[in-house]
């Protein structure tokens, strides 16, 4: 008598299922022609532990940017973002873009986001450089303060503390001073927010939703794309944007952690345009209101100013549009590469184009926390450690607390700041968004705090890395085995 012959009907009926199941599974993973590492780890998930890869497949695998679940289509100030690149592009082919000669360096960066994520180059800017909590939050509140017609507010995190309570006693009087008022948070980011918190804002008027709500008992395979932007915008006037949500952590740490460390920008002229349509998208796909005028929309003024590219990524773009920005701007580099993330999760073009720099003598520098929020990602970021070092990558251990800027300068000349981390989740899966700075003074501003950064950190030695524990080892080598479906 066979195995099978020996169980009950309904437990064989529910292998064949299963067995049927995870095969169609495996061939539709080959088919979406994904990369060999994710293809190689998602299948060794179902072959190795099946029931469990199986459901963590169906909510945190599967592939929707090529399913067009989220479409922009339609928005008029999408429309009118992309009648601009068409318009700058066509420049570009003439030589008749108006830009310094010192940024032509990095055109080839500028065309591809012109392609790849229609971001139009914007001249008539001012943006100021915003470090940790306080800097950041002091700043938020005072233009929140002057607000006349709108506040937008989008964030992953808004926690029920005292920086989260400051912003909604905020809120609530400009909402009662006849400000529109609209608040958008990332629904599994933001679960812990409680209802007494929202019903308050919304009883003073205020619109607040949640972007893929996700309710047990019913889960959604969508779980798994989150939305990571932060984006602030006043009166269509002035942005926010970069790595700080609101919580009281980004100002007085955790006890887990120590200090956090953190960066975001504020931006005054024509880029604030790009953050608001990026908010609108998000806030009609949420909604299904449609935010339309010149007073969410000012007209491009064209003007002298820092250049900037406000790009978003996710499954609302055609393409990974940040992780081919990166992965340019890395493989264009002419002195040196200075790049901060809090998780180190390199897909391998990523990887590749790092260790290349690095092996072509560009001074590729990289800073990471010591210490993390989220140990299976720190144990991920260490796997990825002692391959940077052999080909010559200076990685830094910050050990003042916990760095959580996303950063990337390159060559004096380039430097993006904004919520994507240089992890897979990141660059493939979330929805992000990065302003992208053409300027020397600017990168030179943005590079000396990371020089800075340096000085907090204690840089990693190859021999000394390789003597650690073996149990070290072995984590870290589970971690890289699962890496690519985190």
């Amino acid at each position: 008598m066979s195995f099978n012959e020996s169980l009950p009907s309904w437990l064989q009926v529910v292998s064949i299922v299963f067995l049927v199941t995870s095969i169609a599974i495996a061939f539709i993973i080959v088919f979406e022609k994904r990369s060999p590492y994710k293809t190689v780890a998602w299948i060794l998930a179902l072959v190795i532990i099946p029931i469990f890869g199986l459901i963590f497949y169906l909510f945190f695998g599967q592939e929707y940017r090529k399913r067009k679940m989220y479409s922009r289509k339609g928005l008029k100030g999408l429309g009118r973002m992309r009648q601009v690149t068409s318009k700058q592009l066509r420049e570009f082919q003439e030589n008749q873009l108006d830009i310094k000669e010192e940024i032509l360096e990095k055109e080839k960066i500028i065309r591809l986001l012109l392609n790849n994520s229609h971001s139009p180059l914007t001249t008539g800017n001012k943006v100021e450089i915003l470090n940790n909590g306080d800097e950041v939050f002091q700043s938020i509140m005072a233009e929140i303060e002057k607000a006349k017609h709108h506040i937008h507010i989008q964030s992953y995190i808004i926690d029920d503390d005292k920086i989260g309570n400051e912003l909604r006693g905020t809120l609530i009087e400009k909402c009662q001073a006849g400000v529109m008022v609209r608040v958008l948070v990332d629904d599994v980011g933001s679960w812990s927010l409680g209802k007494k918190y929202v019903s308050s804002l919304r009883q003073a008027g205020v619109q607040f939703d949640s972007f893929m709500k996700v309710r047990f008992p019913r889960l959604t395979p969508r779980l798994n794309y989150r939305n990571h932007r932060k984006i602030i915008v006043i009166d269509g006037q002035v942005g926010f944007t970069g790595g700080i949500n609101v919580a009281d952590r980004y100002k007085e740490g955790n006890k887990k952690v120590g200090s956090w460390r953190d960066t975001h920008i504020k931006i005054e002229g024509d880029a604030v345009s790009c953050l608001q349509v990026i908010f609108a998208a998000d806030w009609f796909f949420v909604t299904k209101d449609v935010l339309e005028g010149k007073k969410y929309f000012e007209p491009f003024t064209e003007g002298k100013g820092l250049p900037v590219q406000v790009v978003s990524s996710g499954p609302d773009s055609d393409w990974e549009s940040i992780s081919q920005a990166f992965f340019a701007a890395i493989a264009s580099a002419k002195k040196y590469v200075y790049l901060t993330s809090p998780y180190l999760i390199p897909p391998q073009p990523m990887l590749a184009a790092l260790k290349t720099a690095a092996l072509g003598d560009i001074d590729i520098r990289v800073i990471i926390p010591e210490k993390s929020d989220a140990r299976i990602s720190k144990w991920c970021s260490f796997s990825f450690v002692e391959e940077l070092l052999e080909a010559g990558v200076k990685v830094y251990f910050y050990q003042k607390g916990f760095i959580h800027c996303k950063l990337l300068m390159v060559d004096d000349i380039l430097c993006t700041v904004g919520s994507t981390n240089l992890d897979f989740r990141s660059l493939e899966t979330n929805f992000e968004v990065n302003a992208f700075m053409y300027d020397k003074a600017f990168t030179k501003e943005l590079s000396g705090y990371f020089l800075e950064d340096i000085k907090n950190s204690k840089r990693v030695k190859l021999k000394e890395w390789q003597q650690r524990p073996w149990t070290n080892k072995l984590r870290e080598s589970f971690a890289h085995i699962v890496s690519p479906m985190l």
